[in-house]
């Protein structure tokens, strides 16, 4: 009776330790949906809606000109660092932006141009009033303006959770967990949270990545300061409770040794 009851002890925990140990594979392809097929197929997207300026954004404003020395104080000034801002990024920390700070007014102030509001607007419509207001003082001008602070932010189970800051505007969920290494295979695919803030509130978005109709969410697109947020899996939790499955299997190995001996 001994021996059978220790028996039923060591396969119960070699039970635990395995189902602690092991991790769960289901969910971890993305769009699980779509056929498995060798013919093309067509995903609903929605239509891309350009960024629009806010307060605090820092934007890199480049005049050129016939003559180049004309613009040049605008164009100077748009290569130095914004004072007292710095941002990390996946390559540089503490890395000083450049460019022409967006006030809580929504006003820019230019040499020659004088204050703009740009709040609300997006770069291409940014781009035509700077021109516009540059032709008075400019003969032919071009203007270049992109955003040097489009940041965002990816957390939880990727292989490189940090702060990015993106060269441009269009940047899908998909594109900044590529940046960021990835998913872990403790990331749990079918619940990936993004937060926004709009109007001084927090917006709270969830995708699955096991099926197309991500591209189908209204926060496909990425906007500055969003928040992406990878929650683990149960296999995580499993992982970090390894004292828990040592301590099993230390349990299990005495328990081997002892029907051993008293089988022998």
């Amino acid at each position: 009776m001994i021996l059978l009851f220790l028996r039923k002890c060591i396969l119960f925990l070699m039970l635990c330790v395995g189902f602690c140990s092991c991790a769960n594979y289901k969910k971890i392809a993305y769009f699980r949906d779509l056929q498995d097929s060798t013919k093309s197929q067509s995903v609903a997207l929605l239509t891309y809606k350009e960024i629009k300026i806010q307060a605090d954004d820092i934007l890199s404003i480049t005049i050129q000109t016939i003559d180049p020395v004309n613009a040049a104080s605008v164009n100077q000034l748009n290569s130095m660092p914004v004072a007292g801002i710095t941002l990390g990024t996946a390559t540089t920390a503490n890395a000083q932006v450049a460019g022409f700070l967006v006030d809580k007014d929504g006003f820019i102030e230019l040499p020659m141009l004088g204050k703009l509001k740009l709040i609300g607007l997006t770069t291409i419509e940014a781009r035509e009033l700077i021109k516009e207001k540059a032709s008075l003082y400019y003969k032919e001008p071009t203007v270049q303006l992109r955003f040097t602070n489009f940041k965002i932010t990816v957390l939880g189970e990727v292989a490189k959770p940090a702060p990015y800051i993106l060269p441009n505007e269009k940047v899908s969920v998909l594109d900044a967990l590529g940046l960021a290494g990835d998913l872990t295979i403790f990331g749990k695919r079918d619940n990936v949270m993004l937060l926004r803030e709009n109007n001084g509130k927090k917006q709270v978005y969830r995708f699955n990545l096991n099926n197309s109709d991500i591209f189908k969410s209204p926060a496909f697109y990425l906007q500055q300061n969003d928040i992406i947020y990878v929650e683990g899996n149960k296999a995580k939790a499993a992982t970090l409770n390894a004292a828990r499955t040592q301590t099993f299997a230390l349990v299990g190995s005495i328990m081997s040794v002892l029907v051993i001996l008293f089988t022998r």
